[in-house]
């Protein structure tokens, strides 16, 4: 099926949107990217965005309802990666179930109408957008990370490998209730980090 791709990368979407959140502690939830400057989300107001927003993009444009509240009942750090995981899931199920006549149907993206498949690139990239702003939120607080980043070896020309945090989200979840049992990472190597290394 040729919308295929979609659903591979809403899969792994979905992994390193809830890799990204275990790279956090319970107490950066309040963290923003400006102390007192309400305009960037904090990172609690990030984890509900990223579930109510996507709850609403699957079910008012893509027909997609998992049957369940999108926040859990206790806004935590692992209880938003252990909802997450459950709905996102149920939503990847659904997508796979999809023919190719289902991904070429208009459906309505807020005023406008284009096809599913449309509204659903717009959704990775949408969830994209969100889990690097976390990601820079995380390099502001001293934080390793896991592939894509420099923490892995460094830039892709010096064949950097790929490294998540964990190898599947049941693997995540289960490490996490563990206290966080996350793959190595290499660290750059003394190689550069980026095209324009600074060298003063």
């Amino acid at each position: 099926m040729k919308y295929d791709f979609l659903v591979e990368t809403y899969a792994t979407e979905r992994l390193k949107i809830v890799s990204v959140w275990s790279e956090f502690k319970d107490e950066d939830l309040p963290v923003r990217p400006r102390h007192g400057d309400p305009r960037g989300r904090s990172v609690h107001e990030q984890m509900v965005h990223q579930c109510v927003s996507e709850d609403l993009w699957f079910r008012n444009m893509l027909g997609i309802d998992v049957g369940a509240p999108p926040l859990p009942k206790q806004e935590t750090r692992f209880e938003f990666m252990k909802r997450y995981a459950e709905d996102s899931g149920k939503r990847l199920a659904a997508l796979r179930e999809k023919n190719e006549p289902w991904w070429e149907e208009s459906t309505k993206f807020f005023d406008v109408q284009r096809s599913r498949a449309w509204v659903m690139t717009r959704r990775l990239t949408h969830s994209s957008h969100h889990r690097g702003q976390l990601m820079a939120m995380l390099r502001m607080l001293g934080r390793e990370l896991h592939s894509p980043t420099a923490d892995t070896g460094g830039l892709m020309q010096n064949h950097a490998p790929t490294i998540y945090a964990y190898p599947s989200l049941d693997a995540l979840l289960e490490g996490e209730i563990r206290g966080g049992v996350k793959s190595s990472l290499p660290g750059g190597g003394g190689k550069p980090v980026s095209e324009r290394p600074d060298t003063k």
